[in-house]
């Protein structure tokens, strides 16, 4: 039987499992995925033994994915552009590759599932840390009317967009120094997203059918969508759907072949 698995730390929290079990049997494959705790300074054996012993496929979630773009040979323009990597493959010649799912994986949600565009939208950005990294080229491919990025530490907000230079019309500031621009989209990226609550940031407009998505997700209304209730957003979502995109694309990947995503994120929802 192929095997996989998720890696992270925490990781019994990880809903892979039963992804990539539901669409093993929607696709008639027979698969072993299994949750690995890993410690610091561990993932670099980790991953080696995994293919050493014959795995097929890695996930990589927090804290390690940085550490799984440098174990890779070979890394995809996605995963260089993040510094990241969720997905962990090896070549015909063995080499370990690396790529990552997450900004595929939100398009895929934000468009598709919710029925949300980005082409010429203007999209505000919570947070520079590495969520928004992973995003923000997807992102840009899609050729919105501009992207902002907010977040505490004015200077990440703009070390972050400087990476991207040329790609579109990038601005950053501080949480407390949002423009006054009619935003069609907020994503939210900040730490603070898994607190009790959300903190108050004043965005000066929206557009008349904002929409707020939140990176995370949880059984229960996240922090951020409470306050996006609250805020005058037409639409909200959290990153369930995204989670469950990127893992598609992750077995495409590994399998030839990309499930269908809707039934798995109606089972999951309920």
């Amino acid at each position: 039987m192929r095997r996989f698995a998720v890696l992270g730390n925490p990781i019994a929290h990880s809903k892979s499992p039963e992804i990539h079990g539901k669409f093993a049997a929607e696709c008639g494959h027979e698969i072993d995925y299994q949750r690995v705790l890993v410690n610091a300074g561990q993932l670099d054996t980790v991953v080696t033994d995994f293919f050493t012993a014959g795995g097929i496929g890695l996930n990589v979630t927090a804290p390690f994915k940085g550490e799984a773009f440098a174990v890779a040979q070979v890394r995809t323009p996605a995963a260089v552009d993040a510094q990241a990597a969720n997905t962990l493959w090896q070549d015909d010649q063995g080499r370990i590759c690396a790529h990552t799912t997450d900004g595929s994986g939100l398009l895929r949600d934000l468009e598709v599932n919710l029925g949300w565009g980005i082409t010429d939208a203007n999209i505000l950005l919570l947070g520079a840390g590495g969520a928004m990294r992973g995003i923000v080229s997807a992102l840009c491919e899609q050729i919105p009317r501009s992207i902002h990025v907010a977040n505490r530490t004015t200077q990440r907000a703009f070390d972050l967009i400087r990476l991207f230079e040329g790609r579109g019309k990038l601005t950053a500031s501080g949480l407390d120094a949002i423009p006054k621009t009619p935003w069609d989209l907020v994503i939210n990226g900040l730490s603070s997203g898994w607190q009790e609550g959300f903190p108050d940031i004043a965005i000066p407009a929206l557009a008349a059918a904002a929409s707020a998505y939140d990176l995370i997700y949880s059984d229960q209304p996240t922090a951020f969508i409470q306050w996006s209730d609250n805020r005058g957003f037409k639409k909200t979502s959290d990153g369930l759907g995204m989670l469950i995109e990127q893992a598609a694309d992750s077995y495409a990947i590994w399998h030839g072949e990309r499930p269908e995503t809707a039934g798995v994120l109606a089972d999951l929802r309920t």
